[in-house]
């Protein structure tokens, strides 16, 4: 995606500290009392089911890393039960790989951590740099992939590396079709969460409920059809002195997909001064210029932070926010406030109907199982 200009960033990254709070100990020492450290998802020597993995970073379970347990889930239908820790490593679940589960044990997204920090404009071993989706610290690319109670992070900084210009730096990226995360966190600065498809014609449903997502630029980003329910949207404090300081979605829908983010019951904070960021740009990339950006926003509340009067702004001439499928439904809260009513387009009664999860994700109901 199209950069904002460069500029230091600085953030005490928070992940997960692991040890004290449970009682686990990373050098292989089971908690306090004998019990399991993977709580009531039982143990290598007495697991849920045979295609059951066990990731622990001290040696007691099946597997040491993530990636090490996706590599021995050779087929479909694997659950990956994971220790708490902070793994820091690169993860890539391929496509062959379907109907996978990962679980953090502890229940807590913020116990169990996958972070790296790589960048787009971060030189490669072999030459030349990662790319935006070379960046990704998780890369999910199989159907029927489910995620609950983990942290998926990129906590590369700006500060760190005032060299390079290319500072997306995504901490998932998610292509698979029926992918749902449940009470997972993401963080990162510039394009954190990647929620997009296998190709141009694929239209990959994604679902999220009661996540927390938190950057500066473009932080959520993609051409999924992507539902967030009761979601947490965070914009970072910047150490800059241009606006807007970012902003949080960044859609790329395809035109043919009549579905892209749908955002309902969520909220929207901000570490930042108050209208310091945009709700949305629509981004049109070079390998799609008939994208149409889709986002709709509806039952929200949105703090100060959001620019109440002018929430939408344009990524590359051309392709203005006006021309795209932006909307909103009865939204709340200072950032919401229709100031300028042609800088806020509302759907009515009858459209906001059309405009919902059952509508996004169509035969697809994650949100009718128990999580």
């Amino acid at each position: 995606m199209m950069s904002t200009p460069t500029a230091l960033s600085r953030r005490s990254f928070v992940v997960a500290s692991v040890g004290a709070a449970l009682a686990l100990g990373l050098d292989g020492t089971a908690q306090a009392g004998g019990r399991s450290p993977f709580g009531r998802y039982g143990s290598p020597s007495a697991r849920l089911t045979e295609r059951t993995l066990y990731v622990h970073p001290g040696g007691l379970g099946d597997h040491t890393t993530v990636q090490a347990a996706v590599n021995a889930a050779n087929g479909s239908g694997y659950t990956l039960v994971i220790a708490p820790g902070t793994y820091r490593e690169i993860v890539a679940v391929n496509s062959t790989r379907t109907e996978m589960t990962w679980i953090g044990a502890s229940g807590k997204a913020r116990d169990v951590v996958i972070v790296y920090d790589n960048a787009a404009g971060t030189p490669k071993p072999g030459g030349g740099t990662y790319g935006t989706s070379g960046s990704a610290t998780t890369t999910v690319q199989a159907d029927g992939f489910t995620a609950r109670d983990v942290t998926f992070a990129n906590d590369w900084l700006r500060a760190d590396h005032p060299e390079i210009t290319g500072t997306q730096a995504v901490a998932i990226k998610v292509q698979g079709d029926r992918s749902a995360f449940w009470r997972c966190r993401f963080l990162g600065h510039q394009d954190t969460l990647y929620a997009d498809s296998m190709a141009l014609g694929t239209f990959a449903r994604q679902y999220f409920a009661h996540c927390y997502a938190e950057g500066d630029v473009d932080f959520v980003f993609g051409r999924a059809t992507a539902v967030y329910e009761h979601c947490r949207f965070h914009t970072l404090a910047r150490d800059v002195d241009f606006t807007p300081k970012g902003m949080v979605f960044a859609p790329s829908t395809a035109g043919a997909n009549p579905y892209g983010y749908l955002a309902v019951k969520c909220r929207i904070t901000s570490g930042a001064e108050d209208g310091a960021y945009k709700l949305a740009r629509p981004w049109v990339p070079s390998s799609d210029t008939t994208a149409r950006p889709s986002l709709v926003v509806r039952d929200t509340w949105m703090g100060p932070g959001i620019d109440a009067a002018a929430p939408y702004t344009n990524m590359s001439s051309g392709f203005p926010w006006q021309d795209q499928r932006f909307a909103e439904y009865r939204n709340t809260g200072p950032g919401a406030e229709v100031l300028v009513p042609e800088n806020r387009p509302q759907l009515d009664a009858d459209q906001a109907q059309l405009r919902t999860r059952e509508t996004y994700l169509g035969d697809w109901r994650p949100y009718e199982r128990r999580r």
